[in-house]
């Protein structure tokens, strides 16, 4: 049986402070409900700097500059903590400033709904000019900018949506439509954002992976957003918006939705794709939310902390055909949490863990890492969430006792053997089992590890359609070799066969 394999990945972050202010969901709800509160006077001082963002170990490892074990070897909480010479560029992808990620705002939009200064302008396109991925053709898109007094005039009379750099109004988003909500300023702000994050996932991919763009023929797009009108509010495409100015002209795509575990949904999606023969390659993309920025600012505040929730996230995974080396996706090796499985935390790591191992005749020991929701404790827990992860591998192990398969007093070895601390971003989807695929992929090819489940969850009750929870996994694997698909034999082989068949049968007749 021949596998589809994960050929390669990137990871970005976006560092975006004025947008933890203006378009983080907590702040834009504190300003409705209570606009003098204490919380947003203290906010302003509360924000990193894009240095301080760029020297924060968590970031660094989701950039792939640090490895996720760099994570236990230095003590909780990471905020304080120092790094050598920090870099904004990593082997995954980058942390891009706040002010080059506007001017690529302004390059994906398609209709001239992105206004920006003259000023401001001017600025961006020589930082945006040096970026490696950033193609003079893009940068062109930026034009010259727009006076500031028309963009003043979008923002008071037309409900633009304000843009702002240094808490400074350096342009706005337009409305797309006069009375549809789904078209109106905020939206398609956050739609652009999670767009233009999207592409700079894609670009970092297509940078650091030996594929030609060309040769990509779908992608799937997994964020938590949805594009649409009043007609269809959720319609999409992100996927094809994405792969066209990632300059992906023989691509096709459309978007998964599965709240946080969609990730994990597209990469089985992806992975069915490719074995099933109906692609080849298929790109899997994500970008990240305005909305999640600074979700627990005020738990953060209140302590003493930093915003650490000021970076938007992005993705990509490269899902081809078997090369006999890449790590291969296990298809048959799916967990799935179905509608009858029930909300326990039992029931739903059996479903999406011990389950799939069952099929495969493996133990839980069998999984060398368990990549699960990889959240940053320095993030949850202040905010009262602890720490997720540990508590993800808390279960599995406590499971593995329950079968027999580990003992009691091999639960803390267990944790530490199998998994990991968290250093995602609290975006949602992004943290959901994908952040450590591309680590995955490394270790695997380089034999330190033979296979790795990714585990993505997510919480369907928050749509109002349904009460049930939800999660998939899939199981990442050393490359045994390209291996021939069992197939069945080709027409001309049936009928060579046949004739031999019918010459036999005649010989044995004239003998008899």
């Amino acid at each position: 049986m021949s596998y589809s394999v994960v050929k390669g990945t990137s990871f970005v972050l976006i560092q975006a402070p004025d947008m933890v202010l203006h378009n983080g969901t907590t702040q834009t709800t504190e300003k409705y409900l209570n606009p003098n509160s204490e919380y947003l006077k203290n906010l302003p001082n509360s924000l990193r700097s894009f240095e301080k963002a760029v020297d924060y170990l968590p970031n660094q490892v989701y950039i792939g500059n640090y490895s996720p074990e760099s994570l236990r070897e230095n003590p909780q909480p990471w905020v304080d903590l120092s790094l050598n010479n920090p870099s904004r560029d990593g082997k995954f992808g980058e942390i891009m400033p706040q002010d080059e990620f506007i001017g690529l705002i302004k390059i994906v939009d398609a209709f001239d709904l992105v206004k920006l200064t003259k000023e401001f302008t001017s600025k961006v396109k020589k930082e945006l000019t040096s970026h490696p991925l950033v193609s003079d053709e893009l940068v062109a898109k930026l034009k010259d900018g727009d006076d500031f007094s028309d963009i003043e005039k979008f923002i008071n009379e037309q409900h633009a949506e304000p843009i702002y750099s240094n808490n400074v109004v350096v342009g706005c988003v337009k409305r797309a439509h006069d009375v549809d909500v789904n078209l109106n300023a905020h939206v398609i702000y956050e739609n652009l954002v999670s767009k233009a994050s999207g592409v700079l996932a894609a670009l970092h991919l297509l940078d650091k992976v030996d594929i030609n763009p060309d040769d990509i023929e779908y992608v799937l797009e997994c964020s938590e957003e949805a594009c649409g009108d009043m007609n269809q509010r959720g319609g999409g495409n992100f996927a094809k918006a994405i792969a066209e100015v990632a300059g992906l002209k023989n691509a096709s795509g459309s978007d998964v939705r599965g709240f946080c575990a969609a990730p994990t949904h597209a990469m089985i999606s992806a992975a069915s794709m490719v074995k099933a023969g109906t692609f080849k390659n298929v790109l899997i993309v994500s970008g990240g939310s305005t909305a999640k920025l600074g979700m627990n600012g005020k738990d953060h505040v209140k302590k003493g902390l930093p915003i650490l929730e000021d970076v938007i996230g992005g993705f990509a995974v490269l899902v081809s055909e078997n090369d006999g080396t890449s790590p291969i996706l296990r298809t048959d090796l799916v967990g799935r949490h179905t509608v009858g499985t029930g909300s326990s935390p039992q029931a739903v790591i059996t479903s999406l863990v011990t389950e799939p191992l069952d099929r495969g005749n493996l133990k839980i020991t069998d999984i060398d890492k368990y990549s699960v929701e990889m959240q940053n404790p320095d993030v949850t827990k202040p905010a009262g969430a602890g720490d997720v992860p540990n508590a993800n591998y808390k279960m599995i192990a406590a499971l593995g006792v329950k079968r027999g398969e580990l003992e009691r007093t091999a639960i803390n070895d267990f944790i530490i053997q199998h998994g990991m601390e968290g250093w995602a971003p609290t975006q949602g989807h992004i943290p959901s089992g994908v952040p450590y695929v591309g680590f995955a992929k490394e270790e695997i090819e380089a034999g330190n590890i033979n296979r790795v489940m990714i585990v993505g969850k997510g919480s369907l009750f928050l749509g109002r359609m349904t009460n049930l929870f939800d999660g998939v996994s899939i199981v990442m694997e050393k490359n045994p070799g390209v291996m021939e698909e069992s197939k069945g034999i080709s027409e001309n082989e049936v009928r060579s066969l046949v004739a031999e068949a019918m010459r036999d049968f005649a010989s044995h007749l004239l003998q008899g």
